[in-house]
């Protein structure tokens, strides 16, 4: 009885440890364009509202739309710059409701093409890398490999633990 309280006294413990020293990961974010529903249509400050935004890796753009009026294409910047709804990169156009991934640390452009673009709807998306959570030390890669280097240890030592006694 004694070794059944002991190991699950050890238990709590290393319950614990992986608690506090868990490091849980960003889900993904899915950003209405333009902040609302059905906000992708002309007259809207796009460039305001991506600014106030932070895109990561993983995160992912909704579109809400009339698709029989408008679209939206990924295109390069020169075509951003300019407007220019030829040779897109990719026409996320669906169903007026649609998505899409960013899944690499990049600017993405997005426009809409039959004109529309020229009343403003276009959109440019700074994406980064999602940064690592807040650890007990903040100093960088460094730091986020001692930790873990310790959170291992601290799990053998009571695997270890509980298995012997």
């Amino acid at each position: 009885m004694e070794g059944l309280k002991s190991r699950v006294r050890w238990l709590m413990i290393l319950m614990v440890m992986i608690r506090v020293l868990h490091v849980e990961c960003r889900q993904p974010v899915l950003h209405r364009v333009g902040g609302g529903r059905f906000t992708w249509a002309p007259n809207i400050d796009f460039t305001e509202w991506s600014n106030q935004e932070n895109f990561y890796v993983g995160d992912w753009l909704y579109f809400g739309f009339d698709k029989h009026i408008y679209n939206v294409l990924e295109v390069n910047k020169t075509s951003y710059d300019n407007c220019i709804d030829k040779d897109f990169i990719y026409n996320v156009t669906r169903g007026g409701r649609d998505v899409f991934n960013l899944t690499e640390a990049n600017t993405y452009f997005f426009l809409s093409g039959r004109g529309y673009c020229f009343e403003g709807m276009k959109v440019a998306v700074q994406v980064r890398e999602i940064p690592p959570e807040p650890l007990l030390l903040n100093h960088g890669f460094q730091s986020y490999v001692y930790i873990h280097a310790i959170l291992l240890a601290m799990l053998a030592t009571a695997c270890a633990c509980i298995i012997l006694f």
